[in-house]
This record gives structure tokens, sequence and C-alpha cells, in this order.
């Protein structure tokens, strides 16, 4: 009996495997099991970054500044190589081309813009910022003719008109109507604000070394030629303000020059005025953060705000536009960000980058924590051991990451007013920008 029963499930097992497999089929396609979802593509991987995208615009504007600067004297070649050729040097030019071509074709005068930009370009016009300084009309630009003697200066001086004599008066045709819309692109205007920009900070460096006593890693060329080749290129920057043509674009960037003087003022002990006699330094906590933080505006800050709305308002944007205002608020808020790492570097690396003056972040936020820090950033850090007393205070502080802390605030700030700009590559690149910045690679 037994026996039976153990061939009759022996028999059966074929017919059982069988039906279970039929079983398990049955149930895949009852229950197929579910599809796998693609993984999200991150589009802004693949966008270029904020150099690359504009790497051909920056390359033109660094070939025309090193043979202009190295022009004015063999011993500039060095100096300006040296603050030509470092990538961060260049981020006041490209904040200029990345939010050109971020903005442009959205401004009310787009296309007038852009048949401007067509009709220098098939009249051959030039601009005197790329004439290199051995150009002997250099002092006398339009009046060729007119003798440099003391003579020619005792009589009444005759008006001339050199493209009269030499080519004709050129006319401008009258603005046709705009029949179709134009491919963005970055107007030459914009990319000789931005070569504009580059010289003026460019200016204010080589004037900085003079103050400063020459920074590490700069080539000594001596002070006159410094202050001279500084004073140069701000020359040239005003000789081509007015060929921009727009007049908000010349306050601009003349506020820009006088604010970076004026930012420099801020730097220097018992200045003499008329008014108020004798300007010492801070005389409370609250007033030291106030003339940092002006500090930070004029010398740092108001250029690329002023920069980056001047390159909209050559795009074409009117008077109560707003990407005017997210480009300057974005300008001013990754400028104080980008202060504000320098300074935590500074500080965090020693000495050799400190120097007397107008205490920076990291020492007042130090004085928070030690109070006897106040009579020594008062007096500017002037006197000897000074430097080495606040270093030590904020190493044994956590000002340096509340320093940086402060440069993310600001940096957020930033990031938040670029969600006003149409998504773009250039929009992409400002918010990657951002970034580089306070991780300290920009």
């Amino acid at each position: 009996m037994r026996q039976c029963s153990l061939n009759f499930s022996r028999a059966a097992r074929p017919a059982l495997y069988k039906h279970r497999a039929y079983t398990i089929l049955a149930h895949k396609i009852e229950n197929p099991p579910q599809r796998l979802e693609p993984l999200p593509i991150n589009l802004s991987q693949a966008r270029p970054g904020p150099f690359a995208l504009v790497s051909s615009e920056l390359n033109q504007i660094r070939d025309r500044l090193l043979n202009l600067v190295g022009s004015a004297h063999p011993s500039l070649d060095d100096t300006a190589k040296y603050f030509l050729l470092r990538p961060a040097v260049q981020l006041r030019s490209l904040l200029v081309l990345l939010f050109s071509r971020a903005t442009n074709g959205f401004g009310q005068d787009w296309q007038r813009k852009t048949w401007e930009a067509d009709c220098e370009r098939t009249a051959g016009l030039t601009t005197v910022i790329d004439d290199a300084l051995q150009n002997p009309d250099v002092l006398h630009d339009w009046h060729r003719t007119m003798s440099d003697t003391t003579v020619s200066f005792s009589t009444v001086f005759d008006l001339q008109h050199p493209f009269a004599q030499e080519q004709g008066f050129r006319t401008t045709p009258s603005f046709p109507p705009a029949s179709s819309r134009t491919e963005p692109t970055i107007l030459p205007s914009q990319i000789r604000l931005g070569q504009m920009m580059e010289m003026v900070h460019i200016a204010s460096l080589l004037h900085d070394v003079v103050y400063d006593g020459h920074k590490p890693g700069t080539n000594v060329i001596g002070n006159k030629l410094t202050i001279l080749g500084g004073d140069f290129l701000l020359g040239r920057v005003s000789a081509v303000l007015p060929r921009l043509g727009e007049n908000e674009v010349v306050e601009l960037v003349s506020g820009i020059i006088s604010n970076i003087v004026e930012g420099e003022m801020l730097r220097m002990e018992g200045i003499k005025t008329p008014r108020l006699g004798v300007l010492n330094g801070p005389k409370s906590a609250s007033d030291a953060w106030e003339q940092y933080l002006k500090k930070i505006y004029l010398k740092s800050a108001s250029l690329m705000a002023k920069g980056t709305r001047a390159s909209v308002v050559l795009g074409g944007c009117p008077d109560g536009d707003i990407l005017k205002e997210v480009a300057y608020a974005y300008g001013r808020n990754i400028g104080f960000a980008k202060q504000l790492m320098d300074d935590a570097r500074d500080y965090e690396f020693g000495s050799s980058n400190v120097q007397s003056g107008l205490a920076a972040a990291p020492a007042l936020y130090a004085m928070e924590e030690h109070s006897e820090l106040f009579p020594i950033i008062s007096r500017h850090m002037s006197r000897d051991g000074d430097v080495e007393c606040v270093i030590d205070c904020v190493r044994s502080s956590s000002s340096v990451e509340r320093t940086r802390d402060l440069a993310r605030t600001y940096g957020n700030e930033a990031k938040e007013v670029l969600h006003l700009l149409p998504d773009s590559d250039a929009t992409s690149a400002l918010e990657t920008l951002i970034e580089d910045i306070l991780a300290g690679s920009c």
C-alpha cells in the first residue's frame, strides 16, 4: 500500500510541476514587475561653465589688454601679464559678458542696438581704446597739424575737421522699422564695456601696488611708472566711454572710478579735511562694520554692480526695466560675497596676507569674542605687533567661518534675483559662478 502511494506521487510529479509553472507564469502576466523609470537627466550639468560659455570673448579682451598695457612701456609687460593672465582677474568682464548673453533680446531697444552695431561694423569704425601708446598722435588726437610749440598756444586755435579732410563726414542712416527679431548675441559695445571694466580694475590694482608697498608676487617696476600706467588706463577708459552711446553708462562707469577713490581713502589714517578736521578710526563696533562694508562696496562691489547694470543698458533696456535692477543687485551681492571670501582666506593663511588699515570681517567678528581688539582696530592696526595680535585672536575664534557664512548670505541673495531672468545657459552660468566664488575657486 505504501509502495503504491509512493508510485502515484512520483507519477503525479510532472503534472504537478507543469501546473506550478503555469501558475507562476500566470502570476507574472497578471502582475508584471513595475517598469523602472529612467533617472532624470540634470541638464545643468551639460551646460557650459561661466568661463567656457564666453571664452572667445574673454580671450579677445585679454589679448587686447596685453597689447595695450604692454605697449605703454617695456617694463610694464611683466606686471601686465601678472594681472591679466589670472582667470579671477577677468571676473568683472565675465559678469558683463554673461549678463549680456542672459538679457540680450529682451530689451525694448534691442533692434536699434543691433542695427547700430551693424552700421558701425559696415562703416569700419574703430575705437581709440585699442590704440597703442606709441601712437604719435596720442597727445594731439584730432589736431594733428597743430605745431607742438609754445607759439602755437599764443593764438586762437582754428577748429579743424580731420574726417572732412581725410575721408569726408560720415552720415548715419536713419533707423529703419524693425522687420524681424534679431538673434541675441553679445554686442561689440558690450565687449568694449567688459574691456573697460578690466582696465578700471587693473588701474586700481596698479595703484594698490604703490599704496600697499608692493604686494607679494608683484614685480616692482617703480612707483611713478606704476601710477602712470594706472592713470593711462583710466585715460583710455575716459576716451572711449562716450562712444558707447549711452549717458547712463557714462554715469555708471564714472561713478565706479569715483567710488574706488573714495574706498581707498577709507583705508587711510588721520585724513585732514577742511570742514571736519582730522578723521580717525571707528568710534564703535557698529561704526567699524559700517566703514568695512562701505569700503567693500566702494572698492569692489560697485564695479561689479554698476558694470553689470551698464551691460544691460547697452542691450537696449530702458528706464524702469526690471532687468537693470536684477543686474545691479546680482553684481552688488556677488561683489560682497567675493570680497568676504577673500578676506576670510587672507586671515586664515597668516600675516603675510593681512596689512594694517581698515579691519576686515574676520577681525570684526573676533572683536566680539576678544574685546581687547577694539583699540587696535580703531587705530587701524598701525602699531608694531597689532596685525599679529589680531591674527592670533582670529585663529582662536570662529570668525573665519562666520565670515564665510556671511559671504554665503550674500551669495544666496545673488542667486535669488536670478529667478527673474529667463532660463538659459548664461543664467545657469551665473548661478554656477556664485557656487565657484563661495567654494573659493574663483
